[in-house]
Protein backbone atom coordinates (compact mmCIF):
# COMPACT_ATOMS: atom_id res chain seq x y z
CA UNK A 1 0.00 0.00 0.00
CA UNK A 2 1.11 3.84 -0.13
CA UNK A 3 3.80 4.93 1.90
CA UNK A 4 3.39 8.83 1.49
CA UNK A 5 0.30 10.48 3.56
CA UNK A 6 -1.91 12.64 1.95
CA UNK A 7 -2.72 15.88 3.11
CA UNK A 8 -5.52 16.05 5.78
CA UNK A 9 -8.53 16.88 4.23
CA UNK A 10 -11.37 15.36 6.50
CA UNK A 11 -15.07 16.24 5.63
CA UNK A 12 -18.08 13.90 6.43
CA UNK A 13 -19.78 11.65 4.04
CA UNK A 14 -23.20 13.00 3.56
CA UNK A 15 -24.94 9.53 4.58
CA UNK A 16 -28.57 9.70 4.18
CA UNK A 17 -30.47 9.76 0.95
CA UNK A 18 -31.91 13.41 1.65
CA UNK A 19 -28.62 14.55 2.66
CA UNK A 20 -27.02 13.18 -0.93
CA UNK A 21 -30.35 14.38 -2.55
CA UNK A 22 -29.28 17.64 -1.46
CA UNK A 23 -25.84 17.79 -2.98
CA UNK A 24 -26.93 16.61 -6.64
CA UNK A 25 -29.11 19.88 -5.89
CA UNK A 26 -27.08 21.90 -5.39
CA UNK A 27 -25.12 20.48 -8.18
CA UNK A 28 -27.59 21.04 -10.88
CA UNK A 29 -28.02 24.31 -9.37
CA UNK A 30 -24.75 25.49 -9.73
CA UNK A 31 -24.01 24.07 -13.04
CA UNK A 32 -27.39 25.56 -14.59
CA UNK A 33 -26.07 28.99 -13.31
CA UNK A 34 -22.98 28.83 -15.08
CA UNK A 35 -24.28 27.51 -18.25
CA UNK A 36 -26.84 30.70 -18.00
CA UNK A 37 -23.43 32.89 -17.47
CA UNK A 38 -21.36 31.25 -20.27
CA UNK A 39 -23.81 31.71 -22.69
CA UNK A 40 -24.75 34.98 -21.57
CA UNK A 41 -21.15 36.08 -22.11
CA UNK A 42 -20.91 34.21 -25.61
CA UNK A 43 -24.30 35.82 -26.57
CA UNK A 44 -22.48 39.40 -26.00
CA UNK A 45 -19.44 38.28 -27.91
CA UNK A 46 -21.88 37.83 -30.43
CA UNK A 47 -21.42 33.97 -30.97
CA UNK A 48 -24.45 31.62 -30.83
CA UNK A 49 -23.73 29.31 -27.83
CA UNK A 50 -24.33 25.15 -28.27
CA UNK A 51 -25.58 23.50 -25.23
CA UNK A 52 -22.38 21.35 -25.63
CA UNK A 53 -19.93 24.42 -24.93
CA UNK A 54 -21.96 26.05 -22.12
CA UNK A 55 -22.04 22.86 -20.54
CA UNK A 56 -18.28 21.91 -20.47
CA UNK A 57 -16.63 24.83 -19.01
CA UNK A 58 -13.71 24.48 -16.84
CA UNK A 59 -15.77 26.11 -14.18
CA UNK A 60 -18.83 23.26 -14.49
CA UNK A 61 -16.35 20.30 -14.32
CA UNK A 62 -14.81 22.29 -11.48
CA UNK A 63 -17.79 22.17 -9.66
CA UNK A 64 -18.19 18.70 -10.92
CA UNK A 65 -15.49 16.88 -9.82
CA UNK A 66 -15.82 19.33 -6.10
CA UNK A 67 -19.58 18.29 -5.17
CA UNK A 68 -18.71 14.61 -6.47
CA UNK A 69 -15.38 14.30 -4.33
CA UNK A 70 -17.89 15.39 -1.59
CA UNK A 71 -20.10 12.45 -2.07
CA UNK A 72 -17.86 9.85 -2.70
CA UNK A 73 -19.47 6.78 -3.26
CA UNK A 74 -21.18 5.54 -6.81
CA UNK A 75 -21.24 9.39 -7.65
CA UNK A 76 -17.44 9.80 -7.63
CA UNK A 77 -16.72 6.40 -8.67
CA UNK A 78 -18.94 7.29 -12.25
CA UNK A 79 -16.55 10.68 -12.07
CA UNK A 80 -13.46 8.86 -12.24
CA UNK A 81 -14.89 6.62 -15.35
CA UNK A 82 -15.92 9.37 -17.20
CA UNK A 83 -12.31 11.18 -16.52
CA UNK A 84 -10.50 8.18 -17.59
CA UNK A 85 -12.86 6.66 -20.43
CA UNK A 86 -12.89 10.22 -22.19
CA UNK A 87 -8.89 9.97 -22.66
CA UNK A 88 -7.46 12.46 -25.15
CA UNK A 89 -11.02 12.96 -25.72
CA UNK A 90 -11.44 15.65 -23.28
CA UNK A 91 -10.02 19.38 -24.04
CA UNK A 92 -6.46 19.75 -22.10
CA UNK A 93 -8.35 21.90 -19.52
CA UNK A 94 -11.26 20.29 -18.37
CA UNK A 95 -9.47 16.73 -18.99
CA UNK A 96 -7.11 18.67 -15.62
CA UNK A 97 -10.03 19.35 -14.13
CA UNK A 98 -11.35 16.03 -13.83
CA UNK A 99 -8.47 14.12 -13.25
CA UNK A 100 -8.77 15.75 -9.44
CA UNK A 101 -11.27 12.70 -9.32
CA UNK A 102 -8.41 10.30 -9.79
CA UNK A 103 -6.60 11.79 -7.12
CA UNK A 104 -6.70 11.12 -3.24
CA UNK A 105 -10.37 12.25 -2.09
CA UNK A 106 -11.38 14.02 1.18
CA UNK A 107 -11.71 11.49 3.99
CA UNK A 108 -13.64 10.87 6.81
CA UNK A 109 -13.33 12.97 9.50
CA UNK A 110 -11.98 10.86 13.24
CA UNK A 111 -15.53 10.69 14.70
CA UNK A 112 -17.02 9.64 12.24
CA UNK A 113 -13.83 6.70 11.41
CA UNK A 114 -14.40 5.61 14.89
CA UNK A 115 -18.29 4.73 14.20
CA UNK A 116 -17.46 2.74 11.54
CA UNK A 117 -15.07 0.64 13.07
CA UNK A 118 -16.60 0.44 15.95
CA UNK A 119 -19.40 -1.22 14.07
CA UNK A 120 -17.33 -3.48 12.35
CA UNK A 121 -14.76 -4.51 15.27
CA UNK A 122 -16.36 -3.46 18.38
CA UNK A 123 -16.06 -0.60 21.13
CA UNK A 124 -12.72 -2.11 22.01
CA UNK A 125 -11.27 -2.49 18.25
CA UNK A 126 -7.72 -0.21 19.40
CA UNK A 127 -6.66 -2.81 21.86
CA UNK A 128 -5.96 -5.08 19.30
CA UNK A 129 -3.08 -2.93 17.37
CA UNK A 130 -0.24 -1.90 18.43
CA UNK A 131 -0.35 1.10 16.62
CA UNK A 132 -3.32 2.48 14.21
CA UNK A 133 -2.81 5.16 12.00
CA UNK A 134 -5.55 7.59 12.39
CA UNK A 135 -4.63 9.70 9.18
CA UNK A 136 -5.15 7.85 6.02
CA UNK A 137 -2.90 7.07 3.56
CA UNK A 138 -4.91 7.02 0.82
CA UNK A 139 -8.93 7.66 0.16
CA UNK A 140 -10.37 7.39 -2.79
CA UNK A 141 -14.46 6.46 -4.11
CA UNK A 142 -15.80 4.02 -1.80
CA UNK A 143 -13.24 4.08 1.33
CA UNK A 144 -10.37 5.24 3.16
CA UNK A 145 -6.70 2.96 3.65
CA UNK A 146 -4.83 3.19 7.23
CA UNK A 147 -1.63 1.65 7.94
CA UNK A 148 -1.42 -0.77 11.24
CA UNK A 149 0.49 -2.83 13.52
CA UNK A 150 -1.03 -5.43 15.29
CA UNK A 151 -0.70 -6.74 19.11
CA UNK A 152 1.53 -9.45 17.60
CA UNK A 153 3.29 -7.73 14.89
CA UNK A 154 1.40 -7.75 11.30
CA UNK A 155 1.83 -4.66 9.32
CA UNK A 156 -1.32 -4.46 7.67
CA UNK A 157 -3.10 -2.01 5.45
CA UNK A 158 -6.91 -1.76 6.37
CA UNK A 159 -9.43 -0.18 3.91
CA UNK A 160 -12.55 1.38 5.57
CA UNK A 161 -15.61 1.88 3.76
CA UNK A 162 -17.53 5.26 4.06
CA UNK A 163 -20.57 4.97 5.67
CA UNK A 164 -23.64 4.64 3.31
CA UNK A 165 -22.24 4.09 0.30
CA UNK A 166 -23.40 1.08 -0.53
CA UNK A 167 -27.01 2.07 0.22
CA UNK A 168 -26.87 4.91 -2.18
CA UNK A 169 -25.36 2.71 -5.23
CA UNK A 170 -28.89 2.91 -7.09
CA UNK A 171 -29.70 6.40 -6.14
CA UNK A 172 -26.30 8.06 -6.96
CA UNK A 173 -25.90 6.60 -10.64
CA UNK A 174 -29.48 7.32 -11.14
CA UNK A 175 -29.15 10.98 -9.95
CA UNK A 176 -25.61 11.28 -12.55
CA UNK A 177 -27.95 9.49 -15.48
CA UNK A 178 -30.90 12.44 -14.61
CA UNK A 179 -27.93 15.20 -14.60
CA UNK A 180 -26.47 13.47 -18.05
CA UNK A 181 -30.18 13.84 -19.55
CA UNK A 182 -31.03 17.22 -18.18
CA UNK A 183 -27.46 18.34 -19.60
CA UNK A 184 -28.52 17.29 -23.09
CA UNK A 185 -24.75 15.50 -23.78
CA UNK A 186 -27.23 12.40 -23.85
CA UNK A 187 -30.02 12.10 -27.06
CA UNK A 188 -33.40 11.08 -25.33
CA UNK A 189 -33.43 7.83 -28.16
CA UNK A 190 -30.35 6.58 -26.57
CA UNK A 191 -31.52 3.65 -24.52
CA UNK A 192 -28.76 3.83 -21.42
CA UNK A 193 -31.13 1.58 -18.87
CA UNK A 194 -29.27 -1.69 -19.35
CA UNK A 195 -25.91 0.26 -18.76
CA UNK A 196 -27.11 1.86 -15.55
CA UNK A 197 -28.57 -1.48 -13.94
CA UNK A 198 -24.80 -2.95 -15.42
CA UNK A 199 -23.03 -0.13 -13.52
CA UNK A 200 -25.18 -0.41 -10.24
CA UNK A 201 -24.67 -4.12 -9.91
CA UNK A 202 -20.70 -3.26 -10.54
CA UNK A 203 -20.85 -0.76 -8.17
CA UNK A 204 -22.44 -3.36 -5.49
CA UNK A 205 -20.01 -5.53 -6.19
CA UNK A 206 -17.34 -3.33 -5.41
CA UNK A 207 -19.00 -2.29 -2.06
CA UNK A 208 -18.53 -6.21 -0.94
CA UNK A 209 -15.34 -6.37 0.81
CA UNK A 210 -15.46 -9.91 1.55
CA UNK A 211 -15.78 -10.88 -2.35
CA UNK A 212 -12.92 -8.19 -3.43
CA UNK A 213 -10.93 -10.07 -0.36
CA UNK A 214 -11.52 -13.21 -2.09
CA UNK A 215 -10.47 -11.63 -5.49
CA UNK A 216 -7.49 -10.45 -4.21
CA UNK A 217 -6.56 -14.39 -3.17
CA UNK A 218 -7.43 -15.23 -6.85
CA UNK A 219 -4.95 -13.06 -7.91
CA UNK A 220 -2.63 -13.64 -5.60
CA UNK A 221 -2.30 -17.48 -6.89
CA UNK A 222 -2.95 -16.36 -10.72
CA UNK A 223 0.09 -14.41 -10.03
CA UNK A 224 2.13 -16.56 -8.04
CA UNK A 225 4.93 -17.52 -11.37
CA UNK A 226 5.34 -13.77 -11.69
CA UNK A 227 7.66 -12.52 -9.40
CA UNK A 228 7.78 -8.77 -10.31
CA UNK A 229 4.40 -8.31 -10.08
CA UNK A 230 2.87 -8.77 -6.48
CA UNK A 231 -0.23 -8.92 -4.83
CA UNK A 232 -0.89 -8.60 -1.21
CA UNK A 233 -2.35 -11.31 1.12
CA UNK A 234 -5.82 -10.78 2.54
CA UNK A 235 -5.86 -10.45 6.30
CA UNK A 236 -8.82 -12.74 7.57
CA UNK A 237 -9.17 -11.30 10.94
CA UNK A 238 -10.16 -8.06 10.56
CA UNK A 239 -12.24 -8.25 7.06
CA UNK A 240 -15.09 -7.57 6.92
CA UNK A 241 -17.70 -7.24 4.28
CA UNK A 242 -17.41 -3.15 5.37
CA UNK A 243 -13.11 -3.40 6.03
CA UNK A 244 -10.77 -5.17 4.33
CA UNK A 245 -7.78 -6.19 6.03
CA UNK A 246 -4.05 -7.10 3.80
CA UNK A 247 -0.71 -7.07 4.46
CA UNK A 248 1.03 -3.58 3.72
CA UNK A 249 3.43 -3.43 0.91
CA UNK A 250 5.43 -0.23 0.69
CA UNK A 251 6.00 1.31 -2.95
CA UNK A 252 5.62 4.30 -4.61
CA UNK A 253 2.87 5.69 -6.95
CA UNK A 254 2.79 4.65 -10.52
CA UNK A 255 3.42 8.06 -11.92
CA UNK A 256 6.74 8.32 -10.43
CA UNK A 257 8.42 5.59 -12.71
CA UNK A 258 8.28 9.40 -14.96
CA UNK A 259 11.43 9.99 -13.24
CA UNK A 260 13.08 6.66 -13.76
CA UNK A 261 14.99 6.00 -17.05
CA UNK A 262 13.25 5.00 -20.23
CA UNK A 263 14.47 0.86 -20.07
CA UNK A 264 12.63 0.99 -16.32
CA UNK A 265 9.86 2.61 -17.64
CA UNK A 266 9.71 0.20 -20.70
CA UNK A 267 10.22 -2.67 -18.77
CA UNK A 268 7.25 -1.58 -15.99
CA UNK A 269 5.14 -0.92 -18.86
CA UNK A 270 5.54 -4.08 -20.22
CA UNK A 271 4.65 -6.39 -17.35
CA UNK A 272 1.29 -4.64 -17.11
CA UNK A 273 0.43 -4.95 -20.70
CA UNK A 274 1.35 -8.52 -20.52
CA UNK A 275 -0.92 -8.72 -17.56
CA UNK A 276 -3.80 -7.24 -19.86
CA UNK A 277 -3.32 -9.68 -22.31
CA UNK A 278 -3.10 -12.36 -19.57
CA UNK A 279 -6.76 -11.32 -18.13
CA UNK A 280 -8.14 -11.31 -21.43
CA UNK A 281 -6.84 -14.33 -23.36
CA UNK A 282 -5.58 -16.85 -20.23
CA UNK A 283 -6.97 -15.94 -16.97
CA UNK A 284 -10.37 -14.94 -17.61
CA UNK A 285 -10.96 -13.09 -15.33
CA UNK A 286 -9.77 -9.03 -15.55
CA UNK A 287 -9.04 -6.51 -12.78
CA UNK A 288 -11.41 -3.52 -15.35
CA UNK A 289 -10.29 -0.40 -12.90
CA UNK A 290 -7.49 1.15 -14.43
CA UNK A 291 -7.22 3.82 -11.84
CA UNK A 292 -3.47 4.68 -11.35
CA UNK A 293 -3.63 4.56 -7.62
CA UNK A 294 -4.15 0.97 -8.21
CA UNK A 295 -0.01 0.31 -8.88
CA UNK A 296 2.55 1.02 -6.85
CA UNK A 297 6.20 0.56 -7.81
CA UNK A 298 9.35 -0.79 -5.73
CA UNK A 299 12.01 1.11 -7.22
CA UNK A 300 14.69 -1.12 -5.13
CA UNK A 301 13.35 -4.42 -6.17
CA UNK A 302 11.22 -2.80 -9.82
CA UNK A 303 8.45 -5.00 -8.70
CA UNK A 304 4.95 -3.27 -9.73
CA UNK A 305 1.83 -3.95 -6.55
CA UNK A 306 -1.06 -4.41 -7.46
CA UNK A 307 -4.13 -2.84 -5.24
CA UNK A 308 -7.86 -3.07 -5.40
CA UNK A 309 -10.22 -5.79 -6.71
CA UNK A 310 -13.02 -4.91 -6.54
CA UNK A 311 -14.00 -4.39 -10.00
CA UNK A 312 -12.42 -7.69 -11.07
CA UNK A 313 -15.27 -9.17 -13.73
CA UNK A 314 -14.93 -12.69 -15.60
CA UNK A 315 -14.07 -12.35 -19.28
CA UNK A 316 -17.04 -13.76 -21.51
CA UNK A 317 -15.19 -16.26 -24.16
CA UNK A 318 -17.11 -14.24 -27.02
CA UNK A 319 -15.85 -11.12 -25.44
CA UNK A 320 -12.11 -12.13 -25.93
CA UNK A 321 -13.13 -13.95 -29.31
CA UNK A 322 -14.07 -10.46 -30.37
CA UNK A 323 -10.80 -9.14 -29.44
CA UNK A 324 -8.58 -11.70 -31.09
CA UNK A 325 -10.43 -10.43 -34.59
CA UNK A 326 -9.86 -7.34 -33.82
CA UNK A 327 -6.16 -7.59 -33.13
CA UNK A 328 -5.73 -10.27 -35.97
CA UNK A 329 -7.76 -7.71 -38.49
CA UNK A 330 -5.47 -5.50 -37.50
CA UNK A 331 -1.92 -6.81 -37.08
CA UNK A 332 -2.83 -7.95 -40.64
CA UNK A 333 -3.65 -4.43 -42.27
CA UNK A 334 -7.46 -5.03 -43.44
CA UNK A 335 -9.04 -2.06 -42.36
CA UNK A 336 -12.63 -3.72 -43.91
CA UNK A 337 -11.86 -6.89 -41.59
CA UNK A 338 -11.00 -4.46 -38.61
CA UNK A 339 -14.14 -2.64 -39.38
CA UNK A 340 -16.72 -5.62 -39.67
CA UNK A 341 -15.28 -7.05 -36.38
CA UNK A 342 -16.13 -3.68 -34.91
CA UNK A 343 -19.33 -4.03 -35.64
CA UNK A 344 -19.72 -7.92 -34.72
CA UNK A 345 -18.31 -7.52 -31.48
CA UNK A 346 -20.29 -4.34 -30.68
CA UNK A 347 -17.78 -1.98 -30.72
CA UNK A 348 -19.77 -0.25 -33.12
CA UNK A 349 -23.03 0.21 -34.02
CA UNK A 350 -24.22 -0.60 -37.97
CA UNK A 351 -25.79 2.77 -38.23
CA UNK A 352 -22.63 5.01 -37.40
CA UNK A 353 -21.26 2.95 -40.23
CA UNK A 354 -23.50 3.29 -42.64
CA UNK A 355 -23.64 7.21 -41.70
CA UNK A 356 -20.22 7.72 -41.59
CA UNK A 357 -18.36 4.98 -42.69
CA UNK A 358 -15.55 6.77 -44.47
CA UNK A 359 -14.73 8.74 -41.42
CA UNK A 360 -14.63 5.35 -39.21
CA UNK A 361 -12.46 3.75 -42.21
CA UNK A 362 -9.94 6.86 -41.65
CA UNK A 363 -9.98 6.24 -38.10
CA UNK A 364 -9.33 2.61 -38.30
CA UNK A 365 -6.34 3.76 -40.90
CA UNK A 366 -4.33 5.42 -38.82
CA UNK A 367 -4.82 2.78 -35.65
CA UNK A 368 -3.81 0.13 -38.45
CA UNK A 369 -0.93 2.51 -39.11
CA UNK A 370 0.26 3.00 -35.47
CA UNK A 371 0.00 -0.39 -34.74
CA UNK A 372 2.21 -1.94 -37.74
CA UNK A 373 5.04 0.57 -37.43
CA UNK A 374 8.21 -1.11 -37.07
CA UNK A 375 10.04 -1.41 -33.48
CA UNK A 376 8.50 -0.53 -30.12
CA UNK A 377 5.30 1.20 -29.89
CA UNK A 378 6.22 4.83 -28.84
CA UNK A 379 3.05 5.88 -26.67
CA UNK A 380 4.68 9.20 -25.81
CA UNK A 381 3.89 10.23 -29.33
CA UNK A 382 0.39 11.46 -29.84
CA UNK A 383 0.41 12.84 -33.10
CA UNK A 384 -1.64 10.67 -34.14
CA UNK A 385 -4.52 11.18 -31.14
CA UNK A 386 -5.00 14.30 -32.70
CA UNK A 387 -6.68 12.30 -36.33
CA UNK A 388 -8.66 10.14 -34.43
CA UNK A 389 -10.43 13.22 -32.04
CA UNK A 390 -11.18 15.24 -35.28
CA UNK A 391 -13.27 12.00 -36.33
CA UNK A 392 -14.39 10.61 -33.86
CA UNK A 393 -16.22 14.69 -32.48
CA UNK A 394 -17.36 14.53 -36.09
CA UNK A 395 -19.16 11.33 -35.27
CA UNK A 396 -19.79 12.11 -32.21
CA UNK A 397 -21.61 15.09 -33.04
CA UNK A 398 -24.77 12.74 -34.67
CA UNK A 399 -26.67 11.65 -31.74
CA UNK A 400 -28.53 9.50 -34.29
CA UNK A 401 -25.06 7.44 -34.85
CA UNK A 402 -24.51 6.94 -31.15
CA UNK A 403 -24.21 3.57 -29.73
CA UNK A 404 -23.82 1.62 -26.09
CA UNK A 405 -21.53 -1.35 -26.54
CA UNK A 406 -22.34 -4.19 -24.35
CA UNK A 407 -21.24 -4.10 -20.84
CA UNK A 408 -18.50 -6.63 -20.75
CA UNK A 409 -16.66 -5.04 -23.95
CA UNK A 410 -16.88 -1.70 -22.35
CA UNK A 411 -15.30 -2.81 -18.65
CA UNK A 412 -12.30 -4.38 -20.49
CA UNK A 413 -11.80 -1.52 -22.93
CA UNK A 414 -11.96 0.81 -19.91
CA UNK A 415 -8.63 -1.12 -18.64
CA UNK A 416 -7.21 -1.46 -22.00
CA UNK A 417 -7.66 2.55 -22.41
CA UNK A 418 -6.47 3.42 -19.11
CA UNK A 419 -3.20 0.50 -19.13
CA UNK A 420 -2.69 3.04 -22.31
CA UNK A 421 -3.24 6.19 -21.05
CA UNK A 422 -0.42 5.48 -18.26
CA UNK A 423 2.03 3.96 -21.02
CA UNK A 424 1.85 7.66 -22.53
CA UNK A 425 2.07 9.51 -18.94
CA UNK A 426 5.23 7.43 -18.36
CA UNK A 427 6.09 7.83 -22.33
CA UNK A 428 6.64 4.20 -22.54
CA UNK A 429 8.05 2.08 -25.57
CA UNK A 430 6.67 -1.42 -25.95
CA UNK A 431 7.37 -4.01 -28.26
CA UNK A 432 2.96 -4.28 -28.82
CA UNK A 433 2.84 -5.56 -31.62
CA UNK A 434 5.28 -8.66 -31.12
CA UNK A 435 3.47 -9.36 -27.52
CA UNK A 436 -0.06 -9.49 -29.39
CA UNK A 437 1.78 -11.64 -32.10
CA UNK A 438 2.71 -13.99 -29.04
CA UNK A 439 -0.42 -14.11 -27.77
CA UNK A 440 -2.91 -14.28 -31.11
CA UNK A 441 -0.77 -16.86 -32.48
CA UNK A 442 0.69 -18.95 -29.79
CA UNK A 443 -2.19 -19.35 -26.87
CA UNK A 444 -5.10 -20.50 -26.99
CA UNK A 445 -8.17 -18.64 -24.99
Amino acid sequence: MADDPIAPRARQVPRGRISRLSQFGRLAGGVAGGMLAEGARRLADGERPRLRDMMLTPGNVGRVADRLSHLRGAAMKLGQMISMDAGDMLPAELSTIMARLRDNAHHMPPAQLQQVLAAQWGKDWRTRFQRFDPSPIAAASIGQVHRAVTRDGRELAIKVQYPGVRESIDADVDNVATLLKMSGLLPRELDIAPLLAEAKRQLAEEADYTREGEQMMRFNALLADTPDIIVPTLDQEFTTDRVLAMTFLAGRPIETLEAESQPVRDAAMGRLITLVLRELFEFGIMQTDPNFANYRFQPDSGRLILLDFGAVRPVATATAEGYRSLLQAGLSGDVAAMRDAAVATGFLGAGAVTRHGSRIDRMIEVIVSELNRPGPFDFGDRRFVGALRDQGMEIAADKASWHIPPADILFAQRKISGTALLAARLKARVDVRGMLTHWLQDRAI
